[in-house]
């Protein structure tokens, strides 16, 4: 029977293998990525010629106005989420993917371009009317008399 030190003995060195191949997955991911917009890029540059480059451009001139948009946009979706008297967060969520997709056109490539077309194509959410809701504090209860 195998004692209690060896038991956690053993885990720890399945832990330790288990870490280490999760490095090695994120060593590849992160790899892997810019070598897949490499060769993307460079069939595509066979194929296209310099239209590549104007795509890589243009991409990467949306990515800084997206950017440029979400820095303001931001304010104006927090303050009117928070004037309907909604949870702002949906709010947070949608500049936080703008952001994203402008930085993912920022990078040079086609599958990053690719990526951030379908974050921007996600459907936002709706928000709601203005005048569906009465905002809090708008009723004043109490008594009227009128005296002459």
């Amino acid at each position: 029977m195998a004692s209690a030190t060896d038991f956690w003995a053993a885990c720890r060195g399945d832990a330790r293998k288990e870490s280490q191949a999760m490095r090695v997955l994120l060593l590849m991911m992160l790899l892997g990525f810019p070598l897949l917009e490499i060769v993307v890029l460079a069939r595509l540059a066979e194929a296209g010629g310099w239209w590549v480059l104007a795509w890589v451009a243009l991409a990467a001139a949306a990515g800084f106005v997206l950017l440029k948009e979400a820095r303001f946009a931001l304010v104006a979706r927090l303050g009117s989420a928070l004037a309907a008297g909604q949870f702002p967060i949906a709010a947070l969520i949608d500049s936080a993917r703008t952001v994203l997709a402008g930085l993912l056109l920022i990078l040079p490539g086609v599958v990053s371009d690719g990526i951030a077309f379908a974050l921007l194509l996600l459907p936002r959410p709706v928000p709601a009317e203005a005048g569906s809701r009465q905002p809090a504090g708008s009723v004043i209860e109490g008594r009227f008399r009128r005296e002459r």
